[in-house]
């Protein structure tokens, strides 16, 4: 899609709601706010950059509030009853219903995105499956259409960019090192220092002991739990550790927050997708899926009601069914 498609249907609205997706990272945070920069370059009114769930991870706080980037909780009247002229986005996720809260029969006008879909629909769709991150597209849009940049917008960017791929390390493009380019010389390198190494609470570190300790390896893939936790984002953080694990090339560590059980994966190894992995294993009871190297999902608590059996607790029984799914996946041997 060209820039100046975007230009022109931002250019007729009068207003602009981007929702993120559900506990939204630097990569969506960073694309939403250069999203609304853009809107008020072409002459909109107003935009609005709404979340559902938390920012809970040490860094994605640390992101907003270095940034000073203005978020408002998800409402579903500002999606569902708006005029034709205010335009509803969507960056860092492509369908309403999935990973975010968006109802399924709602109208998307536009949709940036780089993660793995079928079947998006909006007014205009960017949606780069090869790009390392959603961010890397917005730089572009940036620099196309002559944005101003400062070193807020420059920084959000640069970061995301760089946490979304692992400092260039996991699913880098041509297109990330050239919107790096463009962008370092706006950037505040203090404070990406700073985003770069927030504090992590205690609990978040109990959790990464606990999934360390739960740890078990057949072959090259490694699995584990961290059982019961409020720390949602402590499960991508020990996945990217333990898959550093000498012999370990696939890693995916799941747990039970509230009312669901998260899941995070990550894999080196260019046989495994690991993103197909969690679709192929729960697709058909939660939401589930990524990239080749880096996926998550989320499956409603309640289905296992039907798994238990004498009382055994809840976590063993999570512990088992999330287990053999990924074993038969995976087309690992289960002794149990």
């Amino acid at each position: 899609m060209a820039a100046s498609e975007l230009r022109d249907l931002l250019a007729d609205g009068t207003s602009l709601t981007i929702v993120c997706h559900n506990n939204p990272d630097p990569d969506c945070l960073a694309s939403a706010l250069a999203l609304g920069r853009i809107a008020m370059a072409v002459g909109m009114d107003e935009y609005d950059i709404i979340y559902s769930g938390d920012i809970s991870h040490q860094q994605n706080r640390a992101f907003v509030n270095l940034l000073d980037i203005d978020l408002a909780k998800f409402d579903q009247d500002a999606v569902r009853d708006r005029a034709p002229s205010d335009l509803l986005a969507f960056v860092d996720h492509s369908k309403p219903g999935s990973n975010n809260e968006v109802p399924d029969d709602v109208d998307v006008d536009v949709v940036i995105d780089h993660h793995p879909a079928e079947d998006v629909t909006a007014r205009y769709v960017d949606h780069r499956e090869e790009v390392g991150a959603t961010a890397t597209i917005l730089a572009e849009y940036v620099r196309e259409l002559d944005v101003p940049v400062d070193d807020t917008l420059a920084t959000a960017l640069l970061f995301a960019i760089r946490r979304e791929t692992l400092d260039f390390l996991r699913g880098v493009t041509d297109a990330e090192y050239a919107a790096a380019g463009f962008l370092h010389p706006f950037a505040d390198d203090d404070l990406l220092q700073r985003l770069s190494r927030p504090a992590v609470s205690g609990a978040t570190v109990d959790a990464i002991a606990d999934a360390i300790d739960n740890r078990t390896v057949t072959g090259s893939v490694l699995l584990s739990h961290v059982g019961r936790t409020s720390e949602r984002d402590a499960l991508p953080q020990a996945a990217d550790y333990l898959v550093t694990l000498e012999g370990v090339s696939t890693a995916i560590v799941f747990g039970i927050v509230d009312d669901d059980i998260q899941l995070s994966g990550r894999s080196t190894d260019s046989r495994v997708n690991v993103g197909s992995v969690l679709s192929e294993a729960f697709g058909d009871v939660g939401s589930a899926g990524g990239h080749q190297e880096m996926a998550g999902g989320e499956i409603p608590l309640g289905i296992f009601a039907d798994y238990g059996d004498e009382g055994a607790p809840l976590v063993d029984v999570v512990e088992r069914v999330v287990t053999k799914r990924l074993f038969s996946v995976l087309n690992i041997g289960d002794d149990e």
